[in-house]
């Protein structure tokens, strides 16, 4: 039987409206089953979060009498996922019981990258590593320590090494993520985009896509909005040099050149403007610099982006058009993953410009505004007060974090020992080696160091490179801080809490800080006995205690519901000027254009392709690739190429090429993919194969690493974020490199196809709307 995509759509809907039905059941634990899964009796049903990725959907550990995990379900009471999960999410038991996981504290007896260790104690560990502390903050400062942290695990080690007194701490969602868009869109209205992206599928009508790849890389709980927004009609604009599995379900697709996007946003900010579709009452009333944009994008027309883009006029007048028809409940994706070429804080500006002249932020099918939530901090002994921080947050890059600071800085410092040296790295759930650009520049930074230590749970590359490696608990298995989730339209708190018993010598994190801070005289930082205590100290404010919330694993905060401006009252923008900033003087005072500028990236040199890099719904990160369900459905990526391309060079889909990146750096081999739904300029891989440890003995140089190929990087001036899609690649084959003959040809066939497949038809802007006497700048 064949179902359509439509009705593919509407069942999900319904299952996904069943579920909903179930929101304010309570997860029975300490329940007896009957006999079930593989014969074997369920005897508990434990609510928790999970961190197979970043977005710690709910989750239900079912765990026999013997005290194993069995399997996980989804928590039907989450108020984002409603009870589903992704593969990784129903896999994860497979990583707390991986074999390769670590299993002790390690000691480093060999050389740096040897991976020859001892078994030593915790407190052998802990008391080489304190002393260690203790000997560099007595020669260089506190500063001289580097501390690395990813996770909600993290924030108890990081609270420490704030208490320890170093500002030098740096995690990879702002510099190699989102930091850059959160520049941008800060800069125009004066808020943080934050996570989950706040767009309003339930309202919107029409969705603007720009590099986003849900179905591929954002979490459960937004594809589950995203299914329900085009079962009920709303449509969808894709930007994407690929075809990607939005641009499946997209009405226009638009494929243009890569890095071109900000001359695309220019072009339909001028017919926005130009033929007067903007939100007029909206920009009139809430913001400014309007004049001096609509200068600024004068010359910026439909038939100069399409030049530049590859696109068709008629297909950017297009959809520039269904914007306007639509707003304000246009909801343009500010974006996840954003440093792609350097530039990249002034095309978030661009993009929050856009939405500014659809009236859509802060209102219904736009993007809604974050709430909050009075769960307390960690209160402690007041810290000391930091020197200068090394990794020029907030002083080379004027708009960087302080909070999240700058990865790539920090390495940099390291590195180059400038501005003072970095003489230890503490890692914490971080894959420094993977996730920032240069691996072979980060190793040499390690090679100076005089302390590295690495907390994870698996024996990832720099695992090879520590001096002590120390066993976390895996997040079945232990508490964490509280996890609260402001960006939803009601807000909730979200409790870890362990499944089963930590196995082996692991350790959780709130152990690993306190028994460290104990070491190092902290203990004053640590205040309450147990991290039970803690948690319900957080909770007291929400009216709640830790055992109320056990059952359930989920508290909703409902006081403020409607996450959208009262344009009845007056409104004041967290601006330098109180009103939404078309124009920045903020950043002409810093030396930076006040409008975005479409700056061209280097041309792609003959026969290189430009490397571009991406997620799968089956991985995430390069964390996932050891876990034995998840390697079985993917054990190595592929190599997305043009058809056309491919045919010219005599490759055949499903067979296996190398990679050369401009700097004579060489991939192991990789299988290509061969499609017509890519830019005969680019290919396309997934990150976070090919990896080098081999103790990981199920992903061990699986596949090909896109980040061994990014030896070349375009630092955002404005944020610091290092902008990764500057590489080019050429095909290896035999040994021998392989040329691509006619490749602007080749790029104009592909044009060509395009062309044909809009409607033929062209909109002339009418004379009247061009001023008199009004210089055009350049866009």
């Amino acid at each position: 039987m064949s179902i359509t995509r439509r009705e593919f759509l509407k069942r999900g809907t319904i299952a996904a409206g069943a579920i909903s039905l179930l929101s304010t059941t309570k997860i029975k634990g300490l329940t007896n089953y009957p006999k079930g899964w593989k014969g074997r009796e369920r005897v508990q049903e434990i609510p928790s979060i999970c961190e197979m990725c970043f977005w710690r959907c709910g989750i239900l550990g079912n765990v026999d009498k013997h005290g194993k995990l069995l399997k996980i379900d989804g928590n039907p009471v989450h108020p984002l996922t409603h009870g589903r999960l992704c593969a990784r999410g129903n896999s994860g038991h497979k990583t707390a019981y991986d074999p390769d996981r670590l299993k002790y504290p390690l000691m480093r007896v060999g050389k740096r990258g040897e991976g020859k260790f001892k078994r030593v104690s915790w407190d052998e560990a802990l008391n080489f590593m304190t002393d260690k502390l203790k000997n560099i903050k007595e020669e260089y400062g506190a500063e001289s320590v580097g501390f690395f942290p990813h996770g909600i695990q993290a924030r108890f080690f990081e609270h420490l090494m704030k208490g320890f007194g170093t500002p030098n701490i740096a995690e990879p969602a702002f510099a190699q993520c989102r930091g850059s868009r959160d520049v941008g869109y800060k800069l125009t209205f004066g808020n943080n985009i934050g996570s989950p992206e706040p767009l309003d599928f339930e309202n919107t009508d029409l969705m603007v896509f720009i590099g986003t790849h849900i179905g591929e890389n954002v979490f459960t709980g937004q594809n589950l909005q995203f299914g329900n927004a085009i079962e009920r009609g709303a449509k969808l604009i894709v930007v994407d040099p690929r075809f990607s599995v939005a641009a499946a379900k997209a009405d226009y697709w638009l494929p243009l050149k890569p890095g071109t996007d900000t001359a695309l946003l220019l072009a339909w900010m001028h017919v926005l403007i130009y033929e007067n579709l903007y939100d007029k009452k909206y920009i009139r009333n809430y913001a400014i610099g309007f004049d001096q944009l609509k200068k600024h994008v004068k010359s910026c027309t439909p038939d100069w982006a399409a030049e530049i883009t590859g696109l068709p006029a008629s297909l950017i007048l297009d959809t520039a058009h269904e914007m306007g028809k639509h707003l304000p409940k246009v909801g343009v994706h500010p974006g996840r993953h954003v440093a792609w070429y350097g530039n990249d804080s002034q095309r978030g500006r661009a993009m929050a410009i856009l939405t500014a002249l659809l009236g859509s932020y802060g209102r219904p099918g736009g993007i809604y505004l974050s709430s909050k939530i009075p769960a307390p901090h960690y209160p402690s002994a007041k810290n000391p007060k930091p020197g200068p921080r090394a990794d020029g947050a907030g002083t080379i890059y004027p708009f960087g974090s302080l909070g999240l600071g700058i990865t790539n800085g920090l390495v940099d410092a390291t590195h180059d020992e400038d501005p003072y040296p970095i003489k230890a790295w503490i890692v914490y759930s971080q894959n420094v080696i993977q996730s920032i650009p240069d691996p072979w520049k980060t190793k040499e930074a390690i090679d100076k160091l005089d302390l590295f230590v690495v907390v994870d749970i698996l024996p990832m590359e720099q695992f090879l490179y520590a001096d002590l490696v120390l066993p976390e608990a895996t997040y079945l298995e232990r508490y964490d801080d509280l996890y609260t989730v402001k960006n939803a339209k009601i807000p909730f708190a979200a409790i870890r809490q362990p499944i089963i018993k930590p196995l082996y010598e692991s350790k959780p994190g709130w152990w690993i800080a306190k028994e460290t801070a104990k070491r190092l005289g902290l203990e004053d930082h640590f205040q309450w006995d147990t991290i039970e205590d803690y948690l319900d100290y957080r909770l007291s404010a929400l009216g709640k205690t830790l055992k109320e919330i056990q059952n359930t694993g989920i508290i909703e905060y409902d006081k403020d519901p409607t996450p959208y401006y009262d344009f009845s009252k007056p409104i004041k923008f967290k601006t330098r000027s109180g009103k939404i900033e078309l124009y920045s003087q903020t950043l002409k005072d810093y030396g930076f254009d006040p409008i975005p500028v479409y700056e061209p990236l280097d041309d792609v040199p003959k026969g290189y392709f430009r490397l571009a890099y991406g997620r799968s719904p089956i991985h995430s990160f390069a964390r996932t690739q050891n876990n034995e369900i998840l390697h079985g459905y993917m054990p190595d990526n592929y190599l997305w190429i043009n058809s056309t391309v491919a045919n010219k060079l005599g490759l055949v889909d499903g067979e296996y090429v190398n990679l050369e990146n401009q700097d004579g750096i060489l991939s192991d081999k990789i299988r290509l993919f061969i499609t017509p739904g890519i830019h005969p300029e680019s290919v396309f891989m997934v990150h976070g194969f090919d990896q080098k440890s081999p103790f990981l003995k199920l992903a061990y140089k699986h596949g090909a690493s896109d980040t061994y190929l990014m030896s070349r990087v375009n630092v955002d001036p404005l944020s610091g974020g290092t902008g990764m899609r500057v590489n080019f690649v050429r095909i290896i084959k035999n040994g021998q490199p392989i040329m691509v003959s006619g490749a602007v040809s080749v790029v104009a066939k592909f044009k060509k196809t395009l062309k044909s497949s809009v409607p033929k038809k062209r909109i002339v802007v009418p004379e009247a709307t061009q001023e008199a006497g009004e210089s055009e700048e350049g866009c």
